[in-house]
């Protein structure tokens, strides 16, 4: 898998972010041209997902961020330790976090990528 990318979708419908992960790997996964990419629906993150961090070289997270952009902004960060995820990731951001500190314990870290879509509010859908 060593020349494999990973497209890991991070998100919940129930969150009301509207799930900005799980729509983007869904299209990846439509697109017939996405080559050397494997896109997964990660659902809320979780320790599960470690094994893809000792599989994949480079992985791209996708996930909904509360901040002050505007809504539907995309932006693009490469983290390198858990501190350097931005505070304002939707509900499940300590599990990212704590999925990227844990891996690094484990060993060497893939090269990271995170795509987050501004959001304005996380609605209680349930």
């Amino acid at each position: 898998m060593e020349d494999k990318i990973l497209a890991l979708g991070i998100d919940k419908m129930l969150m009301g972010d509207e799930a900005v992960g799980i729509q983007a790997v869904k299209s990846i996964n439509e697109d017939e041209l996405h080559g050397n990419v494997d896109a997964v629906d990660g659902g809320t993150g979780g320790f599960y997902l470690l094994l893809y961090l000792e599989d994949y070289k480079k992985i791209i997270f996708i996930d909904a961020s509360l901040d002050d952009r505007p809504e539907g902004t995309a932006t693009v960060i490469e983290p390198k330790f858990s501190k350097d995820f931005p505070k304002s990731l939707s509900a499940h951001n300590i599990g990212l976090k704590d999925l990227i500190e844990s891996a690094s314990l484990l060993g060497d870290l893939p090269k990271i990528f995170l795509v987050i879509i501004s959001i304005k509010k996380i609605q209680n859908l349930s």
